[in-house]
């Protein structure tokens, strides 16, 4: 991990704003190059993962919930992205991703792709809320829903490789 100091003014606009400096960052290079974009989302999926997985080893649900949430977020996104979605395009004109546009490309990409996106991203959803934000769920109860996370991941592998 290389680490990038800001000026603090820079810093407290990007608090602000709520901007994601490396989704932000992943549009860029996805701009010049969608593939590679595609293929670092997948990459952070992954990473997000094995993140979760420490934390539930380590007894910490919390952030193992937002670490599988962040997961399913990357893959949505590349899977939009390589599908072209308008959520996608409208990230990148806008500069950031909302949630319900994450929502929203969930239900088209389960259209083509099947009912691993929604159940994936139903998984994921249901710990940012209930694992991460209220903190009521322990290890024991989330261990079904990462798996979701980690199903709709290697799914995601398969499409995204062709």
């Amino acid at each position: 991990m290389i680490i990038v100091e800001l000026p603090e003014e820079i810093l407290k606009i990007i608090k602000e704003r709520g901007i994601d400096v490396v989704d932000l960052v992943l549009s860029v290079i996805s701009r010049t190059d969608p593939t590679e974009g595609i293929r670092l989302r997948l990459e952070l999926a992954r990473r997000y993962m094995t993140e979760a997985r420490e934390y539930m080893n380590k007894g910490d649900s919390i952030q193992a919930s937002e670490k599988a949430y962040k997961a399913a977020e990357e893959v949505v996104k590349a899977l939009a992205e390589k599908y072209g979605l308008p959520e996608h395009h409208q990230a990148v004109k806008e500069g950031r991703w909302y949630t319900h546009w994450l929502g929203s490309a969930v239900n088209k990409l389960m259209r083509t792709l099947g009912n691993w996106v929604l159940s994936g991203w139903t998984s994921a959803y249901f710990l940012r809320v209930w694992g991460f934000h209220e903190a009521k769920l322990g290890v024991d109860d989330i261990i079904s829903y990462v798996d979701e996370v980690e199903r709709m991941i290697k799914e995601a592998e398969k499409v995204l490789a062709h």
